[in-house]
């Protein structure tokens, strides 16, 4: 039986395994913020979320001006037509904050690594010199793995709730399979790239314990 990410794992083991370690890294770095609760926040993507993708991250203030962001992505859904865009995401990141950190001006570093099964997107259209036209007519399957340098802001909006913007590029590196339809499992080739790209964008609304 062909599998997305292995032969003798199935797509659907694969989902609830990413799935599992992102809620588990997330819950470690609550338990974590025991002592200091209020320091601690928690945030949803909304750029993620209109991608129908579950997303949820969590911040932590480890010094005045530094903190410790973890945020984890998950999309498992089947769309109409065979089309595709399953995955599941991890992005640790450390912010250097230029006044106070969770307010303001923030520098980020963070990595990036996960699984992914895109294809038959017809709306896909190469941008940045990213090939993604090539999902319209072939479904790819694989890893990647990379690090990326951002820029960010927040906006206190209220006692518990904050606005937070940002960007960041980088390298990503991945590993992929190639399919020339979404079921047929019928590889037509594999390789592997590497390519400097943007690694995060986020419109986070978020809430601080």
């Amino acid at each position: 039986m062909n599998s997305a990410y292995g032969i003798h794992e199935t797509p659907s083991t694969a989902w609830c395994r990413g799935a599992s370690a992102l809620i588990a890294a997330v819950v470690c770095l609550m338990l974590s913020a025991g002592l200091h609760a209020q320091q601690f926040a928690l945030k949803t993507n909304l750029l993620y979320d209109a991608t129908a993708t579950i997303n949820l991250g969590a911040e932590l203030k480890v010094a005045p001006q530094w903190s410790v962001d973890l945020s984890g992505n998950l999309n498992a859904w089947n769309f109409s037509h065979g089309r595709r865009w399953k995955h599941w995401m991890a992005q640790p990141e450390v912010r250097y904050w230029l006044c106070d950190a969770t307010a303001g001006h923030f520098l980020a570093l963070h990595a990036i690594g996960g699984k992914y099964n895109f294809g038959h997107l017809g709306g896909a259209r190469d941008i940045l010199g990213l090939q993604l036209g090539q999902l319209r007519d072939y479904r790819f399957q694989g890893w990647m793995a990379g690090a990326g340098v951002g820029y960010g802001y927040s906006w206190i909006l209220g006692t518990h709730w904050s606005l937070e913007a940002e960007i960041a590029l980088g390298y990503i590196y991945t590993k992929y399979d190639q399919f020339e339809c979404e079921g047929c499992g019928k590889k037509t080739a594999d390789g592997h790239k590497g390519f400097f790209s943007p690694t995060k964008a986020a419109i986070n609304v978020i809430y601080v314990f």
